[in-house]
């Protein structure tokens, strides 16, 4: 089996507040740690009542420093939002503080809305179009310290200088960011969970155009699904209608706390509504452990991935540490708690 992870948004619920939510990730944390899970992400979203946290840097220290073995990362923070010094500064701070445990995972979305974006980046320097690339080859000259001759950024240090920045993924869900990651030689990650562009064709393009630029030695690619895990089929299926509700929403512009079972099922739905949530069911893996790995072995296979990670906006957070309970010992998980 290949490695398995956590990607976490600190779901926030109709009947759980954003400040128990992000108390929420960090139990969720110290759980995939016990089971064996090899790494910890967490997404930076902003405006959205679904998702509690937007610093991921933050809640990153919080979780490495009550976990012993897990990796703990960002997946991601949206570079764009972000002035490239302080993130170098923030993330050699959490390698310095927990080493060889901290991953920094990039995105070039801005995670929110336009009014919200531009709230964040109105008094950061404003380039015009994407300036990801850019910004991403600022951020890597922080740790090479490769700027031109006479170049002012040569006087300034980003603190500490004794640790390097750890190691740099980058996230999407497209064809460009698989290019990109394989045209600078880093990990890449792809979004499963939401993406319109086919999971296969961007890893194995990643795979296949990979350069070896001294980030990494060889390619590795982790894809990111949606899975709702229950004890029986019907359960997880139970479980699964808050995402299913949840999406449909936000498809149509209403972002709210991700709702109970109980409210989701009682939702008036029409056909067409229930067509849409049928074609959202591609981007989400919903049964037991077993049926769960009959749908998931056949993606992994043709994706050549090298890793799983998995996100679980379930309802009752119980059900959700039972949900990567499953996966753990499907995964065969040498954790103390995945038996």
């Amino acid at each position: 089996m290949i490695p398995l992870s956590v990607l976490d948004l600190s779901v926030v619920t109709s009947g759980t507040r954003p400040a128990a939510a992000l108390r929420n990730s960090i139990d969720l944390g110290r759980h995939a740690d016990a089971l064996g899970f090899t790494r910890y992400w967490l997404a930076e979203h902003h405006n959205l009542a679904s998702v509690a946290s937007p610093a991921p840097d933050l809640m990153i220290g919080q979780i490495a420093a009550v976990t012993k073995n897990i990796r703990v990362g960002s997946g991601g923070v949206m570079l764009p939002n972000h002035a490239p010094l302080v993130i170098a500064e923030r993330f050699k701070m959490l390698e310095a503080l927990f080493p060889g445990r901290i991953d920094l995972g990039l995105g070039r979305a801005p995670g929110t809305d336009g009014a919200t974006a531009y709230a964040l980046r109105s008094r950061l320097d404003r380039r015009e179009g994407d300036d990801f690339l850019e910004r991403l080859h600022e951020l890597t000259l922080w740790e090479t310290r490769n700027f031109p001759p006479n170049h002012p950024f040569n006087k300034v240090v980003a603190m500490p200088d004794d640790t390097p920045l750890p190691p740099i993924w980058l996230l999407g869900s497209s064809d460009y960011s698989s290019e990109l990651a394989a045209q600078v030689g880093m990990g890449y990650a792809f979004a499963h969970h939401f993406a319109s562009y086919d999971a296969v064709a961007a890893m194995t393009n990643y795979r296949a155009h990979f350069k070896q630029t001294g980030w990494r030695e060889t390619p590795y690619a982790i894809l990111a699904v949606a899975v709702v895990a229950g004890e029986t089929d019907a359960e997880a299926e139970r479980l699964a209608t808050s995402m299913d509700l949840n999406r449909l929403l936000r498809d149509r512009g209403q972002y709210i706390p991700l709702p109970s079972p109980e409210e989701a099922q009682a939702y008036a739905y029409t056909d067409a509504d229930r067509a849409v949530i049928a074609r959202n069911r591609s981007r989400l893996f919903v049964g037991s452990a077993a049926t769960v790995m009959q749908k998931l072995e056949p993606l992994i296979a043709a994706c050549q991935a090298d890793e799983l990670m998995v996100v679980s906006a379930i309802y009752d957070h119980e059900a959700r540490k039972r949900s990567y309970s499953l996966l753990a010992q499907a995964f065969g998980l040498a954790g103390r708690e995945a038996a």
